[in-house]
Formats: C-alpha cells, structure tokens, sequence
C-alpha cells in the first residue's frame, strides 16, 4: 500500500461526493413520495390502482437496477414522442435519467415498507380517532401516518443505505460520482486495489453516518420505548448515613 497515492486518491474522489450525495437524497426524497402513493394505491378498495401497484412492483423489483438504467438513458430516446415531448430536455441528461431510474427502483422496495409500516397501525387507534370524530384525512395525518413511519422506518434506513451503494451504478452513463472518478483513477495509474479501497471506505462513512441519523430520528419518534429516568422517592433523603462504612 502506498499511503501517498492512497491519500491523493482520497482527495480526487472527495470532489466527488457532493454528486453521489446528490443523486441519493434526490432519488429518496422522490422515492419516498412515489413509494407512499404505491402503498396507498395497495391498500385502496379501487381493483385498478391495487392492480396498477402490484405490477409496477413487480416489474420494477424483479429486473435489475443496471437493466433499468440502460433502459432510461438509451431506450427512451429512441421513441420520436419522447425527443419531441416537454420531458426531453430532462431525458437527453445522464443526471436526471439517473434520478429517475433510482427513484422508480426505490419506490418499488419503499412501497412494500410503507404498506407494512400502514398494516401495523392498531385498528384500535383508527376506531378511537373515528369516535372523537376526526375526518379521514386528518386521521391519515395525525394517526395512521405518523405511527406508520414509525414501524417502517427501520427496515426504510435498510433501503436508504441500499440507494446510497445504487449510485455507484451511474458511472456507466457517464456520471463522474465516486465510483466514476474512482474508475477514472483506475485507467490511468491501473491501481485498482488502493482506489477501490479508498471509494469503499468512503461508501463505509457515509452509509455509518446515514445509519446514526436513522437511528436518532427512531429514538425522536419512540419517546414511549425510553427507560424513565429513576428519581428517589420525595422526603426521602440521599444523604450518606452516619457511621455508613461504604
């Protein structure tokens, strides 16, 4: 190992971590939102959403991501409706194909959780909000909703890391990200084990980082699971008492 090409390396690639960070808080945020109109659209009594959902679930997590990306970035342009369409100027860039093939690819997974996280709410708390008289709206906003987020987001910080590694893969259409620069080093000085360690390492602090965020936000929303701080009983004194030999 050399510790100065492992440093110089370390440098170049941090210049790309605003990219990877970039495309993985755009395709969560996004995925999240698609993800929770998938699982509403599982739930919902209407056959045609319900069935809409489930193959788009089952199309999107029975192919590959790389399938996916290929896909998006060389297939749609060869459709004339879509170069001459108001989405071309978004589709003809590698960045957005990118976001929306890693959005499309989240929101699959994410809407399984979701739908679990809506399942594990007590039917006894939706009764109790219908009989202090709260419309369905708000009883999805302040009940249904939040104690959903609760039960999914464990197994959604799973997902999350998982988007955070799937950046990798838009080094193949040109996204010069971690893995891109990394692969760039490579073809230059054909050092592939000290510039894969340094990228991996780097994939390692920001999945370690993400995972303490996930954590403390689990602990914010779960304030009934927290061991109760012991406090003595009142009048009774903490004082040592006298002739006490410990």
């Amino acid at each position: 190992m050399d510790w100065q090409f492992l440093f110089e390396t370390f440098l170049s690639l941090m210049s790309a971590i605003p990219l990877s960070l970039e495309l993985a808080a755009t395709s969560i945020i996004l995925g999240a939102i698609l993800a929770l109109a998938l699982a509403l659209c599982r739930l919902s009594s209407i056959t045609a959403l319900d069935w809409f959902a489930r193959s788009y679930v089952f199309i999107v997590r029975g192919t590959p991501l790389l399938v996916q990306i290929f896909l998006i970035y060389y297939g749609l342009g060869q459709f004339p409706a879509v170069r001459h369409s108001l989405f071309w100027p978004f589709l003809r860039e590698p960045y957005w194909c990118a976001v929306l093939a890693l959005t499309m690819n989240t929101a699959a997974y994410g809407s399984e959780i979701i739908r679990g996280g809506l399942l594990s709410v007590p039917f006894g708390q939706i009764e109790a909000a219908r009989a202090c008289g709260m419309p369905r709206l708000m009883q999805f906003r302040r009940i249904l909703l939040p104690l959903a987020i609760r039960q999914a987001l464990p197994g959604y910080s799973n997902e999350m890391i998982s988007m955070v590694k799937a950046t990798s893969l838009a080094s193949i259409i040109t996204l010069m990200e971690v893995t891109g620069v990394a692969a760039k080093i490579i073809s230059e000085t054909y050092r592939a084990i000290e510039v894969f360690v340094v990228a991996g390492a780097i994939y390692l602090a920001i999945n370690f980082l993400l995972t303490r965020l996930v954590h403390l936000l689990e602990y914010w929303l779960s304030p009934h699971l927290r061991q109760p701080v012991p406090h003595p009983p009142a009048g009774l004194s903490t004082a040592p008492i006298e002739g006490d030999a410990r």
